[in-house]
């Protein structure tokens, strides 16, 4: 699966990959997390559009949402079928603009966190299902999830799966809902080349949704050691202000 993620490129960059047209200004960040605001590209009307949305799909047919189990990941050989995306699949696929994502390794009883990122550094784009909720009262949400699928023969030792990788060429190929039918799209759904992406150990502190630094992605043997939980000593006041 797919649990976190990093978009670290400048908007102009991503802009540059995705051909939107909107002008978005946005933060980078290190430790994006289901239920958090995230961008997808969709096509609307024959363009590409940026658009924000809730990470975790919620069907339209669901009644109540608090009761409903969060969708943050489609997997691709049962898109077609599986009720929750069988018509996502068919009339609202869209690309999710990426710069990297996390995967955790089995090591005993521990889990080993890894970064996995393209090798020329250069943005992704993750294969995406968006949903239109509406509530009782006319209330809108929209939503996404990222379709996945069995990892590729260099990440499985790492874990047994990892998001769809589109590459630019088939953008249109999978945005096109009119022109393209699920069956064809759902082509794309498939391991990343081994040539395309790298991995390297970090430390655990992603595992904190609170931690979003440019440190999370440092490899392991670069990164600085987590602060120590046992709460500090008080040292005995000076009578002067401190900003630590």
């Amino acid at each position: 699966m797919c649990g976190r993620y990093t978009l670290t490129s400048a908007p102009e960059a991503i802009r540059a990959l995705f051909r939107y047209a909107e002008q978005p200004n946005f933060p980078p960040r290190y430790n994006i997390a289901p239920t958090q605001p995230i961008p997808i590209v969709r096509l609307v009307e024959g363009k590409r559009e940026f658009a924000l949305v809730r990470w975790g799909l919620l069907p339209s047919w669901v009644k109540d949402p608090k009761a409903f189990s969060l969708l943050i990941n489609a997997r691709g050989e049962s898109v077609l079928d599986k009720p929750a995306f069988r018509a996502v699949m068919k009339y609202r696929r869209c690309l999710i603009p990426a710069d990297g994502f996390y995967e955790w390794q089995k090591a005993g009883t521990r889990k080993r966190p890894f970064y996995v990122r393209a090798k020329d550094g250069g943005p992704l784009a993750f294969a995406g299902l968006w949903e239109c909720w509406t509530g009782p009262n006319g209330e809108e949400l929209e939503t996404a999830a990222i379709v996945t699928t069995r990892a590729s023969h260099a990440l499985s030792p790492i874990h047994e799966r990892m998001p769809v990788v589109v590459p630019p060429e088939a953008f249109n190929l999978w945005l096109d809902c009119k022109a393209v039918d699920a069956e064809t799209a759902a082509a794309l759904i498939a391991p990343a080349r081994d040539d395309l992406l790298e991995a390297h150990e970090i430390a655990a502190a992603v595992n904190r949704v609170a931690n979003d630094t440019p440190a999370l992605i440092e490899p392991l043997e670069n990164a600085e050691p987590e602060p120590s939980a046992k709460p500090k000593r008080l040292k005995k006041s000076t009578g002067q202000a401190s900003l630590f």
